[in-house]
């Protein structure tokens, strides 16, 4: 990795500050696991490195947890005060305002803070990175797209970093339908810096939404050691290729992967819950007993009940309750989630509102067996899920689960108008509608129903 930091900008004096500060922006892009120590290491060699404070901010307001927005309001204070201290210009300035509107609840705003540095500075990858990931959060997939391509175009093919802004490129050309163009920029990326995690990932989901379970599996069974260095985010890579062994019906393959590296490591972070809990739900869904591993998660996300903070992590975390049988405490985080709606102080409760609470309703409904019901929650807040934020892979949870329970509940005509707008989405058929078709096939046999 290149040490060089990218955040200077030659008309507002901004300092580069060691050479750590470089290899924290790269490691940050790179989705690595040294991120934390090089930030360290800047800020015991600088502690009045004002970025150095925002990027800290950030990066635990990311982790998607209430008891860390503290921590991140604490970083805040500390680039405060340097910036009372010697002042600020207005790219310091732009950066000051992203994470007091993040810490605030309102993320939407920090991405238009972020969006002016970038105006100004389309060199500023951590900007750049920042601004990719909050989007993420939101599901702002337009945004992501107009952002990558404006920095593709202005920053060069000298830029050091250009492997990492192509891997986001790829990945917001995946999540707005244009997968030919992904797969190649994707694979540019990598080509580039071979460790963009993000970039090889943006690929996996290329071959997800197109059906192409096999291709997928070559292209990351031939680069395991392309995550390597990343931090969790490496489970999540792991994940994918679980989801391919799923496609194709093989799991023992899956659960194998589940045990050694999707769940290897029991952490609370809520990415990492919402890797294990999609996946054993998918599991279920195939007709699988997963065992006892609903328990693992549930215990987690018992802690997660109250108060909120990331609507996607609340919907994994009633997963993984329901998954588990922990009935009392499901109802609880609906009724938190319905409370949040009528809130609607921070955008998360906004979230909550349009397709958080409905979506939570849903998915307990299908847990008590009223599957009626929650086909008609899952297929009415469908349109709005993009909202919670996480990618098109990772919310087609939802939508199996919207189609199973057409199913049990015998709406077979239904079931198959979804099947076909799923894949008119996603860009192909794949083993989950050919097992959903059989599967509607079987139950009209069985019931004398003709097919409508």
């Amino acid at each position: 990795m290149t040490a060089r930091s990218t955040t200077s900008c030659p008309d507002e004096s901004i300092e580069a500050g060691p050479e750590s500060w470089g290899r924290t922006v790269t490691a940050f892009l790179a989705h690595s696991s040294e991120t934390p120590v090089y930030l360290g290491e800047t800020l015991a060699a600088r502690p009045d490195h004002m970025l150095a404070w925002i990027a800290k901010g950030f990066f635990y307001l990311l982790l998607g947890r209430s008891e860390l927005v503290s921590v991140a309001r604490e970083a805040l204070e500390r680039a405060e005060a340097i910036a009372a201290s010697r002042g600020a210009n207005t790219h310091e300035r732009h950066y000051l305002d992203a994470l007091a509107a993040y810490a605030a609840g309102r993320p939407s705003v920090a991405t238009s803070h972020l969006a002016r540095i970038l105006e100004r500075h389309p060199e500023d990858t951590l900007a750049f990175k920042l601004d990719h990931a909050v989007r993420f959060v939101l599901g702002d997939r337009r945004g992501m797209l107009e952002q990558s391509e404006h920095i593709v175009d202005a920053i060069g093919a000298d830029h050091p970093h250009l492997g990492y802004v192509l891997g986001c490129r790829s990945f917001a050309l995946e999540e707005n339908g244009s997968f030919g163009e992904a797969e190649a920029t994707g694979r540019h990326a990598v080509e580039i810096a071979p460790d963009d995690a993000w970039g090889l990932h943006a690929v996996a989901h290329v071959y997800d939404m197109t059906g192409r379970a096999e291709t997928g599996i070559r292209w990351l069974e031939n680069r395991t050691s392309a995550w390597e260095h990343c931090n969790n985010f490496g489970g999540h890579v792991w994940w994918h290729l679980a989801l391919f062994y799923l496609d194709l019906g093989d799991y023992d393959r899956v659960f194998d992967l589940y045990d050694r590296h999707v769940r290897a490591e029991k952490t609370d972070d809520y990415r990492d819950i919402a890797n294990g809990a999609s996946m054993l739900m998918r599991l279920q869904l195939e007709g699988l007993d997963v065992g006892d591993r609903w328990d693992e998660l549930a215990d987690l996300a018992v802690n997660r009940v109250d108060p909120g903070c990331v609507v996607f992590a609340d919907l994994h975390y009633l997963l993984a309750l329901g998954g588990a049988g922990r009935k009392a405490e499901t109802d609880r985080l609906v009724e938190r989630l319905a409370r949040d709606a009528q809130a609607r102080d921070h955008d998360m409760h906004e979230i909550a509102g349009v397709a958080g609470h409905p979506a939570a309703v849903g998915l307990a409904a299908f847990r008590a067996g009223k599957y009626a019901l929650a086909f008609e929650s899952l297929r009415g807040v469908r349109p709005a899920l993009q909202r919670i934020g996480g990618s098109h892979a990772q919310r087609d949870v939802f939508s199996r689960i919207m189609i199973e329970a057409a199913i049990r509940s015998g709406r077979y005509a239904e079931a198959d108008v979804e099947l076909a707008a799923r894949a008119a989405r996603r860009g192909a058929e794949d083993g989950f509608s050919a097992r959903r078709r059989a599967s509607i096939a079987r139950a009209r046999e069985a019931r004398g129903v003709a097919a409508e």
